[in-house]
């Protein structure tokens, strides 16, 4: 394994100096405790063919242990440990891309490009917003940790924590910690501090919250030369077993029948009395249980939705864990929040509602949200709603500074609304969530008929955990 070894130490240096403003930031006590070498030699990676997206993948000098790619990626002196690079929203030679009024044309396939990066069970989804790089979205001299999301957001430079998120937002030579979301467009040399919820438009809104360190810690704690500890980890670990034999196999047979434009991906968990209906998005290492999804609902990667009830046309973003709760129509919950109410203590969330990024709703009490409401930050109890949530309407007449409770922001907030609102529909057309049979194809109808191969390293000598360079091209 002594040429793991070397691909480890490249890694590590040129992501520590990128980061050395940042003082004496060191990489590698956090990832080598996360991801003991060992670890990286015993899984095969493996990649999805679909006649919807063109197919181009190129490895080398990497190891890419339990990983998924789909669309056109490229893997070049990095580790990627049970990562999925999600492609199948890339541009294509010939598209437009829109920015403030211009319409610029692509010369080339989009594609993904990871070199000198070191991802752990992070995904990647590559639905880009940077103009200046429109053909290659790029993720170089990175480490990212366990439950990471890297969402149409090219970064050179940084460290991200355990369930962080970065969004719609380019970033260089930054720390992000710990269960932080970022959607600020651009940032540079930044250490963004745990918890921190940071949503900002230029000249529009600028949305800001921050989880105390007592709340923080409880759900996920993170120091050098320990792995993630907290109740997040807890329930991840506590379920982990149910995905070892998806990943036992490369061709399983169809857990059930599905509803017509409709997907359930053979490398999701779904078991129980789960039913799910039309137009309903099932994405790799989701996790189903005794749950009922309504038409044109999805269940992203890494979710978690266990006895619960979703009417219709509902977003479950990257992470987020939905437990013991009813949600109306259209209700959106996003990246890594954690709904978690209990038997006898249910969570019921009104059509139209909108959780936040990163929210944790963590019942003592049974929670009634109404409908049409932005909820964000800490809630175990009603009586938190009043300072954690407020009507969607009375949210779009904000026009300037409003704090409420760790709750800042200032702007517009009509303009903040209508941006999440226009972004649920733009998710829900993308998943196919309106295929009427022949129009409105999305991602739900293009999974159908996704084959998918193995990939394996050497087992043995110098390069064992090593993948051969292989190009797969079309």
């Amino acid at each position: 394994m002594k040429q793991l070894e070397k691909l480890i130490e490249r890694i590590i240096y040129r992501v520590n100096i990128n980061l050395r403003e940042h003082g004496l930031f060191d990489v590698e006590p956090y990832i080598l405790e996360i991801v003991p070498i060992s670890q990286l030699v015993k899984f095969y990676a493996f990649y999805g063919i679909s006649s919807h997206h063109p197919l181009y993948f190129h490895f080398s000098n990497s190891n890419l242990a339990g990983s998924y790619f789909l669309g056109k990626c490229t893997v070049d002196n990095s580790v990627l440990y049970k990562s999925d690079i999600r492609g199948d929203e890339l541009k294509l030679k010939g598209d437009f891309f829109h920015f403030e009024g211009a319409e610029i044309a692509l010369d080339h396939d989009e594609k993904i490009s990871v070199s000198d990066s070191f991802l752990i069970k992070t995904l990647v989804h590559n639905y880009s917003h940077d103009p200046e790089n429109l053909e290659e979205f790029i993720i170089k001299n990175t480490a990212s940790t366990s439950y990471a999301n890297i969402h149409g957001a090219p970064v050179e430079g940084c460290f991200l924590g355990p369930f962080s998120t970065i969004d719609l937002t380019t970033l260089h030579d930054c720390v992000i910690g710990r269960f932080a979301y970022v959607q600020v467009g651009e940032m540079i040399h930044q250490w963004v501090e745990p918890g921190s919820i940071l949503i900002k438009k230029t000249d529009e809104f600028d949305f800001s919250y921050h989880f105390t360190e007592n709340v923080l810690n409880q759900y996920i704690r993170f120091e050098t030369g320990k792995r993630p500890q907290g109740i997040f980890m807890d329930f991840v670990e506590n379920r982990k077993e149910d995905f070892q034999e998806v990943f036992n196999v490369v061709h399983r047979k169809p857990q059930k029948a599905v509803p017509s434009g409709a997907s359930i991906s053979q490398y999701s968990v779904f078991k129980g009395k789960s039913r799910i209906s039309e137009n309903v998005l099932i994405a790799q290492r989701s996790y189903l249980e005794n749950a009922l999804l309504g038409k044109g609902s999805n269940a992203q990667e890494n979710c978690y939705i266990i006895n619960s009830k979703l009417d219709g046309f509902n977003v479950t973003a990257h992470g987020a864990k939905i437990i013991n709760a009813n949600l109306g129509l259209r209700v959106f919950v996003g990246f890594n929040s954690f709904l978690h109410g209990k038997p006898g203590c249910l969570l019921d969330i009104g059509k139209g509602s909108i959780i936040m990024p990163h929210t944790i709703i963590d019942l003592k009490e049974p929670v009634s949200i109404p409908s049409d409401y932005i909820v964000w930050g800490y809630v175990t109890n009603q009586a938190d709603l009043e300072q954690h949530s407020m009507p969607l309407e009375k949210f779009s007449a904000i026009d300037g500074k409003v704090n409420l409770g760790s709750m800042n922001f200032n702007g517009s907030g009509y303009a903040f609304v209508k941006a999440f609102r226009d972004r649920i529909e733009h998710i829900l057309e993308a998943n196919g969530a309106f295929f009427d049979g022949s129009k409105h194809r999305g991602h739900a109808q293009k999974g159908q008929n996704i084959a998918y191969n193995i990939i394996q390293p050497y087992p043995m000598g110098a390069n064992k955990g090593i993948y051969p360079t292989i190009d797969i091209v079309l």
